[in-house]
């Protein structure tokens, strides 16, 4: 059975998901083209590794501390972490 801590953090987590993809929206538009760029990091395996890596580690910590509640912060962590990794490339 899903808590209401698990279900105040997947609609918080969301949220902040619903501001990167507006976010990515509003750069296609002034720049077309940029989405792909932005979001080419789904593609790239070493990207992909740390994220899945970052949503382990952070989905036993936070599971340990918090339960279910944690997992959707711990998915969205793993997804900045995909995308800061291939940033400066």
């Amino acid at each position: 059975m899903i808590t209401t801590d698990a279900l105040t953090a997947l609609l918080g987590a969301a949220v902040v998901l619903a501001i990167l993809v507006i976010r990515t929206a509003v750069q296609e538009l002034r720049e077309p083209g940029s989405a792909r760029r932005e979001w080419a990091c789904l593609r790239d395996r070493r990207s992909l590794v740390i994220g899945t890596a970052t949503v382990l580690v952070l989905g036993a910590v936070g599971w340990t501390f918090t339960g279910p509640a944690a997992v959707p912060w711990a998915v969205l962590a793993g997804l900045l972490a995909t995308r800061i990794s291939t940033s400066g490339r």
